[in-house]
């Protein structure tokens, strides 16, 4: 083990112990291999020295750069299992997006049908356990459907919806045997929607009073649908009465404080709400994932769940190092950090520059490309 100052250390070689930030938090791993972006970021902390391992010791880990003319990158020779380096992801085409299709042209159909009561549950749930089949494919901040247009709007949220609550059931620690009745929430929570007049629905001015009362009976209206489903059990059903109530008792359509709202609406309210602002409607454009999620957060005062909130958020948000995103200035760049008490604010390297997003509040991640 050799302690170097930071300026003198290269690319290649390997951490003897862990590197904190000045306030503590854990900044990169022992056993990590220094990558030319870990080096800017040991900077942009103002990091003196670094342990670093001998490089006799590990002279297999020589790094060489690819032929002329392409974009310098590290290889190296040898294992690379354990020892913190990342392999470029290979890209393919996903069975995620064709049973995505699927299950949204069903949830179409079944919406045409909730009117009378006749749910093709049978099908509905063989479908919706062929997609989670490969929701380890499925990261809510990068994933886009193949198609989408505003018309289609509340079938690409329900999926959505069904996707990411399935995720967050497992992430706040649910039972197995709730995953997928948490998916069925997500997927049908909005189903209620079916009997509210659709010019109403997307109405692209503000709603009047009458109207706004009309669309809140949607959570009513879901419950009468799912009331009489074998297929789900009552948490479903409550999913879709309560996914609007709030913790500190200021939603509807009852008016219930935190601990009387059931687990499974808690989590569909967060999703919902997260999707919701990030699809294109009739009557407004998608926002920015990381823009909702700071509304969301700030949602989880006295609103929704907030050790939820703050599930979702930190699993949603823990990108490797290396994700490429484009920032509201229209430049790209990588995330290079994540301070864990500012999740939606990354450092960001762009051509060469860190730029803190704690600290240029004006600036945030308008979308992650890859």
């Amino acid at each position: 083990m050799t302690i170097k100052a930071v300026n003198e250390v290269v690319a290649g070689v390997k951490l003897a112990k862990d590197v904190h930030t000045p306030l503590g938090g854990l900044l990169l791993q022992k056993g990590k291999v220094l990558l030319p972006r870990d080096l800017e970021v040991l900077k942009a902390f103002m990091v003196d020295q670094v342990a670093v391992e001998s490089v006799e010791a590990d002279s297999t880990r020589i790094p060489t750069v690819k032929s002329a003319g392409q974009k310098p990158s590290l290889i190296f020779t040898g294992s690379q299992q354990g020892d913190g380096t990342e392999e470029a992801p290979v890209r393919k085409d996903l069975p995620l997006h064709e049973e995505y299709d699927k299950t949204m042209i069903l949830v179409k159909n079944c919406y045409q049908s909730a009117i009378t009561g006749e749910l093709r549950m049978y099908e509905v749930r063989n479908q919706l356990d062929n997609l989670l089949k490969h929701q380890q494919d499925y990261h809510i901040l990068k994933f886009i459907p193949r198609m989408t247009n505003r018309h289609d709007y509340r079938y690409h949220s329900a999926v959505l919806c069904a996707l990411s609550s399935y995720k967050l059931a497992q992430w706040v620690g649910l039972p197995q045997k709730d995953w997928m009745q948490v998916a069925f929430a997500g997927l049908l929570h909005d189903i209620g929607n079916a009997k509210i007049d659709p010019i109403v629905l997307n109405k692209p001015s503000k709603l009047t009073e009458e109207e706004n009362e009309e669309v809140r009976q949607h959570t009513t209206y879901g419950y009468q649908i799912l009331k009489n489903v074998a297929a789900v059990n009552e948490g479903v059903r409550l999913a879709a009465l309560q996914h609007h109530e709030k913790v500190d008792g200021s939603g509807y359509p009852l008016r219930l404080e935190g601990n009387k709202i059931h687990i499974y609406a808690k989590i569909v309210a967060v999703t919902d709400i997260f999707h919701a602002m990030t699809l294109d409607k009739f009557y407004r454009n998608a926002q920015s994932p990381y823009r909702v999620l700071e509304q969301i957060q700030l949602e989880a005062f006295g609103k929704l769940d907030p050790k939820i909130v703050q599930t979702f958020i930190h699993k949603v948000t823990a990108l490797h190092s290396g994700t490429r995103v484009r920032l509201s200035n229209g430049s790209s760049g990588e995330i290079v950090f994540t301070d864990s008490q500012h999740p939606t604010r990354p450092m960001v390297s762009v051509q060469g520059e860190i730029i803190n997003l704690v600290q240029q509040r004006q600036l945030y991640i308008e979308e992650v490309i890859s």
